[in-house]
């Protein structure tokens, strides 16, 4: 089949043209023909099978149609779909725009962590097929910046995966918001119970489709396993890295802190890497993802989360690092590569810890891994029972305390070493104290330095006298002779470091009580 046997209209035929697009893959030959007329559809296909396209072909359709038959343009969108990250919400957009080129339907993005004025300005010009994470799309609504009233087509991609990150609750919200006569559509890798229950509440007479059995992985994806020792994983990693000769891999961590570890790792090994997850600014993820697709840059060490969005066509390798502890993860990280019928290799690092994993894996997709034992890098040691784990926890426990204790010591010794140098009121404290003072204050404060300084300073009363005098006929003069006199006791005391800076110096006993308790300084 062809997608000249769809019933697709020709400026969209016509786009696919240019990428080269001839034959739909088998869950765009089952899911479009049910799109285009118009019925709910719940579609399951492991990822990497083409179901961006299944749902975004049929939508610009869809709205294209219902464009035709109006008379006037409405600023609200017709079409919403929605996705749990933000890089995935990039990519269906751009499809979008891919195959709409050549039509003249208003679409545009949104999600969180950027500055909203761009978006917004966007929207307010119109737009009829809207790409949204659930987080920006609430806020926007909240702030009666966007209204979803007249949705007539909406979708939920990777919704197991947006049931899992925690979105049930705004998923609800979102269909509680778009009119209840609508065309809805579910697209997912797997299909668990919760997955099913939704899909009931929502759906209507929905058709269901699916291209494989839930939760297997592509037959275009060669797995391998490489079993070895916890300390030796980031040598293991280099070693397949350089022996494979991988010039474009995706690295799997299980926390973020874990992958940027592994980045600056690989990096000290001269090897072109980058981390990309949720606490980096979404600048830094573009250009890495970028960078990444461009093939600038070598390894992208990426959270589960975050890589949901990474789709490149020719990515072959993808690398679990840490063996994820649910299985339909597993499914979901590995079809990262062998997209779209493109062959793919998918390699699992193993600690003794995670050999449970990997049995829960291999039950899931019904398949055997192979493993790979020409390696220097072999497993010796066993998994830990029960009271080992439980000492191994414990030990953790107390080296995490230990090292949040060792820092608040640290940050507190260096907050007194400041301000020991500052006159041992903290940073800027004389300063401070010296804004805080009254006019009075600074007045006695004068009179008290000068007390102290042995009489060395003119009296107020006499510099008074000398302003009198120096204001009246022949003061030019006298103001000469008053700056040469200032500058030889100036070099007169000069003269005598040692003597004025002695810490025995006994006119600093001049200074009363009071003020020796107020300021905690050496006067000299």
């Amino acid at each position: 089949m062809k997608f000249t046997d769809l019933n697709i209209a020709e400026p969209i035929l016509k786009a696919l043209r240019e990428k080269g697009y001839v034959e739909p893959t088998p869950v765009q030959e089952k899911a479009i023909p049910p799109i285009l007329k118009g019925r709910d559809v719940l579609a399951c296909a492991q990822t990497g099978t083409g179901k961006t396209a299944a749902f975004a072909l049929p939508i610009v359709q869809r709205v294209l149609q219902v464009e035709s038959t109006v008379d006037q343009r409405t600023p609200s969108p017709r079409a919403l779909i929605v996705t749990p990250t933000r890089e995935l919400a990039i990519q269906i957009d751009e499809n979008v725009a891919s195959y709409g080129k050549y039509t003249n339907l208003k679409h545009t993005v949104i999600f969180g962590g950027v500055k909203q004025g761009k978006q917004v300005d966007r929207l307010r010009r119109g737009v009829d097929i809207l790409t949204a994470t659930p987080g920006r799309l609430l806020d926007l609504i909240d702030q009666g910046l966007l209204k979803i009233s007249d949705i007539e087509f909406f979708v939920l991609d990777e919704a197991d995966r947006m049931l899992d990150m925690g979105f049930v609750n705004d998923v609800k919200k979102i269909i509680r918001l778009i009119p209840k006569e609508r065309q809805s559509l579910f697209f997912s890798a797997t299909m668990p119970n919760n997955i099913v229950k939704l899909a009931k509440e929502i759906l209507t007479n929905e058709v269901r489709v699916e291209v494989a059995p839930p939760s297997t992985t592509a037959e275009t994806i060669e797995q391998y396993l490489y079993y070895t020792n916890k300390p030796l994983k980031r040598s293991l990693l280099k070693h397949i890295i350089e022996d494979w000769s991988m010039d474009q891999v995706l690295v799997f961590s299980r926390t973020k802190h874990g992958a940027d570890r592994i980045a600056r790792d690989l990096k000290k090994a001269d090897i072109k890497a980058a981390p990309i997850h949720g606490d980096k600014p979404q600048n830094f993820r573009q250009k890495v993802l970028k960078q990444f697709k461009e093939g600038t840059l070598q390894v992208l060490v990426a959270t589960d989360i975050a890589a949901r969005g990474i789709d490149i066509d020719k990515l072959k390798y993808v690398i679990n690092f840490d063996i994820p502890n649910v299985a339909e993860t597993y499914v979901h990280r590995i079809g990262r590569s062998g997209r779209a019928g493109e062959e793919g290799t998918a390699i699992s690092i193993c600690e003794p810890e995670e050999n449970a994993y990997i049995r829960d894996i291999e039950k899931l997709i019904g398949l055997k891994i192979e493993v790979k034992s020409d390696h220097p890098f072999e497993q010796t040691d066993t998994p830990m029972t029960a009271a080992e784990k439980k000492e191994f926890e414990k030990e953790k426990q107390r080296k995490k305390q230990e090292f949040f204790a060792n820092r608040k010591k640290k940050r507190q010794e260096g907050g007194g070493q400041r301000g020991n140098r500052n006159g041992g009121g903290g940073r800027n404290n004389n300063s401070k104290r010296s804004k805080d003072r009254s006019p009075a204050d600074k007045k006695r404060r004068e009179e008290n330095l000068r007390a102290a300084d042995g009489g060395g300073a003119q009296k107020p009363k006499s510099q008074d006298k000398n302003k009198a005098e120096n204001n009246s006929e022949g003061g030019g003069q006298k103001r000469k002779n008053n700056k040469k006199r200032r500058n030889n006791n100036s070099r007169k005391r000069e003269s005598i470091p040692t003597q004025r800076k002695s810490k025995n110096d006994s006119r600093t006993e001049l200074l009363p009580k009071s003020l020796k308790d107020k300021y905690m300084f050496p006067l000299e």
